[in-house]
């Protein structure tokens, strides 16, 4: 029997219908295939179980509507049968595969995965351990879309059957034009058939269109974003690179009127700095950089900080679970997110009204929206409020960007959007509750260390302690001339010697002709040749020259393997740049010490 058509006979029919609702399953070694067959029967799914990748292949040919596999089946052995067969699926098939991994075997972790990925096509992983429903709900998703994917032959034949009678219905009117009341009525009819179908395409249409625009509304934000995050970012870097020159210029001045508008400027800066940054975390595309933290204890250390931003309009309350686990996050970013929460439920609230600040641990199972976390162990910290409370209307828009119920120039509209992108980036989720008139309670889950996360206090990245060299020669490579000379004069007030060049090309004849430079601080992004490509082919010459990258914004994979103590952002803020060529200058010590930072390839 052919792997996909269809038989005209009843009786194949038949059979083909039963075989395509079956669900194979391949798991050779322990009792997966056993237990996983008994689940789907139990379920109603008529399942069956392989012995081996070649019995998976005969059973496909004859017809199935989904294949269940674990990677120890396949992660050796040669698919390239099952690759072919999955290839010479006609146009309207997509067979789908449901691939058990162990805990931690997705894309990200697992290099054998994408290998699958590619060869499979249409795959879904699941981790193991997982629950009985979670297997039943994508078996039966499957399955359901295996069918329709049977029906889209029948459909097409269905509208060329249809477009045969039409001709011929044509034909017929013409040669009974002898009774005319008939031919309008027969002719009448068949509009209103075609009106139906064309209006049931549009709504379907607009259906489709609908869902794709909620898709692609975080990658439009993302991308809009990206594409002016770097470029804004230098014009800040500018703005308070000079700023800071003359305040410092000012600084004995006695005209406090200057030295205040002064002040107004750089918070301006300050202000466009960190929305750049909020856009980013609403569209995940910033860099985190997570470590195993207690919250209760940055928690506790941020009481004061939280007294002063909301003022002595609420009252602050917490509520810290003892035996709280671990969360696995940026820490960084822990500060603006419990910020953003706490002024929404201050803003909610009326004078003398009370805030509460929680912690929990949590096992959370499926997820009943999109903002929620999948299943899973995560610490939860809940800001909850006794304010005006969100209705239905406001509710089912609060993680829109920029949707605020805010006066104008009150809010940006981006803080529940980026404690929600700062979440599931983290690999959580949110939850709201809210009643009208009683209040909000706001519930961020974050994910619990694992064992392997908890690890020892990192060295100081900024080399506190060092001796800091003050006759270090710096190499400065920015295609920004305004960017470059405001960073050359703050490495000069450092006291080091700056030479500064324009692009990469530039970087590597100088190189090539002085062999005093100490240190190299080279901007990411740059036109031709770029930050990364630039730092390999120094380290290809002098392996033991070290190498700063200063950004304004780059992908986050793109960035993945450079080390925060390698990395100075833009704009600039406080010492992070002295810092930062301090260390690297302390773990090379003097010049011709022998001691190098390496860079990586």
């Amino acid at each position: 029997m052919a792997p996909y058509g269809r038989d005209c006979d009843s009786n194949s029919n038949t059979n083909l219908d039963n075989l395509s609702q079956r669900a194979l399953i391949l798991a050779p070694f322990g009792r997966d295939a056993f237990v996983a067959a008994r689940i789907l029967r139990e379920a109603g799914v008529d399942a069956e179980m392989c012995n081996d990748l070649p019995m998976l292949l005969v059973e496909l040919a004859r017809g199935a509507g989904v294949a269940l596999m674990t990677d120890d089946a396949i992660r050796s052995a040669d698919i390239k049968g099952l690759a072919s067969w999955v290839r010479s699926q006609p146009s309207w098939s997509d067979f789908p595969f449901v691939l058990l991994t162990e805990r931690g075997g997705g894309l990200e972790r697992n290099p054998a995965a994408e290998r699958q990925m590619k060869a499979l096509g249409n795959v879904v992983f699941l981790e193991r351990p997982l629950h009985p429903t979670t297997l039943i709900s994508v078996v039966r998703t499957a399955l359901r879309g295996r069918g329709r994917q049977y029906e889209s032959p029948e459909r097409l034949e269905a509208v060329r059957t249809s477009e045969s009678h039409a001709r011929s219905a044509e034909l017929e009117l013409r040669r009974l034009n002898e009774s005319l009341e008939a031919r309008v009525a027969e002719r009448t009819e068949e509009i209103e058939a075609a009106n139906r179908q064309l209006v049931s395409q549009i709504e379907e249409r607009e259906r489709v269109e609908f869902t794709l625009r909620q898709m692609q509304r975080l990658e439009a934000v993302g991308q809009l974003t990206s594409g002016v995050a770097h470029d804004f970012n230098n014009l800040l870097t500018v703005v308070l690179g000079n700023l800071g020159f003359i305040e410092r210029g000012v600084a004995s001045s006695a005209d406090g009127q200057l030295k205040q508008r002064l002040s107004h400027v750089r918070l301006a800066a300050m202000r466009g700095a960190k929305l750049t940054s909020q856009l980013l975390a609403f569209s995940r595309r910033q860099r985190l950089d997570p470590k195993a933290i207690d919250i209760n204890e940055a928690l506790t250390s941020m009481r004061e900080l939280l007294q002063s931003a909301l003022g002595g309009s609420v009252q602050i309350n917490t509520v810290f679970r003892p035996g709280l686990w671990q969360a696995f996050i940026d820490p960084t970013q822990l500060e603006l997110v419990v910020l953003n929460l706490a002024i929404n439920a201050r803003d909610a609230s009326q004078v003398g009204d009370s805030i509460t600040l929680e912690t929990a641990n949590a096992r959370v199972g499926l997820a009943e929206t999109p903002e929620e976390p999948p299943p899973g162990e995560y610490v939860v910290i809940s800001v909850t409020d006794t304010g005006s409370g969100m209705t239905k209307e406001v509710l089912a828009k609060a993680f829109e960007p920029f949707f605020t119920t805010k006066e104008i120039g009150k809010g940006s509209g981006l803080g529940l959007s980026q404690v929600l992108g700062f979440a599931q980036q983290s690999g959580g989720g949110i939850r709201i509750e809210t009643r009208v008139g009683e209040g909000t309670s706001v519930k961020v889950y974050l994910p619990r260390a694992a064992d392997s996360d908890v690890a020892e206090a990192s060295p100081d990245p900024t080399g506190a302690g060092r001796q800091h060299r003050t006759d270090a020669t710096i190499l400065l490579v920015d295609d920004d001339n305004a960017v470059r000379e405001v960073t050359a004069s703050m490495l000069r007030e450092l006291g080091y010697a700056v030479l500064e060049v324009g692009s990469g090309g530039a970087a590597l004849d100088l190189l090539d002709g002085d062999s005093n430079v100490d240190l190299i601080v080279l901007d990411f992004v740059m036109p031709g040749m770029n930050g990364a490509e630039l730092a390999r082919q120094i380290h290809s010459k002098f392996s033991t020259l070290p190498v700063l990258f200063v950004t304004g914004y780059a992908d986050k994979t793109t960035l993945a393997e450079i080390g925060d103590a390698r990395l100075i952002k833009k704009p600039f803020v406080g010492d992070e740049l002295a810092n930062k060529v301090h260390a690297a200058l302390a773990e090379i010590g003097p010049r011709l010490s022998g001691k190098v930072v390496p860079l990586r390839r």
